[in-house]
């Protein structure tokens, strides 16, 4: 499974590096942000069955968040919120959208709980009938698990705060007793995760190239707007089911339950608890619970790696020499007569240049660099891709080759 843990020196009493955990459906649809109900507190009501005690708090006092954001601010296409904009549902109202939860609604599930189909009014947020209305995504949490809360938490205190075109909408929450509940906006297309490794499904064909870079370059501009905020955030699990897709393929980043605000002060990284997701965690993470901007670069460049070869970033089914696709491809990535043969998914051939192929291989390389220093800033990978996108490629006339064997034997 590749290096997977580490040994932070923080005071945690342990580190929490998952295996790829993946919620199989898709979340969101636009609402009306001016329709939403603004909730500068959120009420814990008592001790919960994860023995928080009771008080309130504000965004801005989450373990997560270490500090608020300040005042209200517009950059980069996006907007930070003083205090979170969001509607406060009654558990009563989300179990009327979901159907009561019923089976037929449920979109996908995870480690931390289940994901539910509802509908609401566009105007009013109230529940509306099955099939009318807005359709949104309603994310239960397991009562059980202690993390499930902290991450609920980091969800209502960031994505209750930023707004922007490719970070997924967060409408609202609700607690009540030991429900936590979260609604997002609809994204109907589900994730980049299902479109690129769920081969077996009828309705979903392989993403185009073309799409691939337009996906990647939504999802970089979302952490370089995350990245480049007067407080810096880190994302810390970004793979390739937490990337969510629109009706006309927008990309959105989506699940800020491990974010955490950057390092202050001229501190180079903040030192954490170790968490997230095997095959995407960045080596300096892993072995120090050093966490700095660029971890998420080296998540970012994972990605990338598995948008263009079409391979996970961890499969215990591939040989043991092969299941860590970094490990894997990592020489290969620098071998530039053989980009085609060695990297390239064989279900894209003859969609894009060597040239263009090349480039967005040097720059899956420069994203995995083992020093984070050496890494590039987000908004760097962002024009690298936009230059990769302008390059235009004449489909050949030639017969294709079949690249199967040695694109998995390489």
């Amino acid at each position: 499974m590749g290096n997977c843990f580490g040994s932070p020196p923080t005071n945690e009493s342990h580190s929490t590096i998952n295996k790829p955990r993946h919620y199989s459906g898709s979340w969101s649809s636009g609402g009306d942000e001016s329709k939403k109900v603004a909730s500068s507190t959120i009420d814990d009501g008592g001790t919960s069955s994860q023995g928080i005690s009771s008080h309130q708090f504000s965004a801005s006092e989450t373990s997560s968040f270490g500090g608020s954001f300040g005042v209200s601010i517009i950059t980069h296409s996006g907007q930070i919120l003083e205090t979170p904009n969001l509607k406060v549902f009654s558990f009563m109202e989300l179990r009327v959208a979901t159907k009561n939860f019923k089976p037929d609604t449920l979109l996908g599930e995870g480690g931390f709980g289940k994901v539910y189909k509802g509908w609401l009014d566009q105007r009013t947020l109230s529940p509306a009938k099955a099939g009318s209305g807005m359709v949104v995504a309603v994310k239960r949490l397991n009562t059980e698990s202690v993390q499930g809360f902290q991450e609920w938490k980091s969800e209502v205190s960031f994505l209750g705060r930023i707004s922007h075109p490719n970070l997924v909408k967060l409408l609202g929450y609700c607690r009540e007793a030991d429900e936590l509940l979260l609604v997002y906006e609809f994204m109907p297309k589900g994730s980049l995760e299902s479109h690129l490794f769920r081969r077996n499904s009828n309705t979903t064909e392989p993403i185009s190239w073309n799409t691939r870079l337009k996906i990647a370059i939504d999802a970089a501009r979302g952490l370089a707007f995350l990245h480049t905020s007067e407080k810096q955030v880190i994302y810390r699990d970004f793979k390739a089911s937490n990337i969510l897709l629109d009706g006309d393929y927008n990309a959105k980043i989506s699940d800020f339950g491990l974010a955490k605000l950057g390092p202050a002060g001229g501190e180079s990284h903040v030192s954490t608890r170790i968490m997230g997701t095997c095959g995407y965690a960045a080596p300096e993470y892993i072995a120090t619970g050093h966490l700095y901007v660029k971890s998420d670069v080296y998540g970012f460049g994972v990605v990338l790696l598995e948008m263009l070869t079409g391979l996970r970033a961890l499969d215990t089914k591939r040989p043991t020499n092969q299941q860590n696709l970094v490990e894997w491809k990592r020489h290969s990535l620098s071998d530039k007569k053989n980009i085609n043969k060695n990297i390239m998914d064989p279900r894209i051939e003859d969609q894009y240049s060597v040239k263009a192929a090349t480039q967005a291989a040097q720059l899956t390389l420069k994203c995995l660099e083992p020093v984070p220093k050496n890494r590039p800033s987000m908004n760097e990978v962002l024009k690298s891709l936009e230059s990769i996108a302008a390059i235009k490629h004449r489909t050949s006339k030639k017969p294709s080759k079949k690249l199967n064997t040695m694109h998995s034997a390489n």
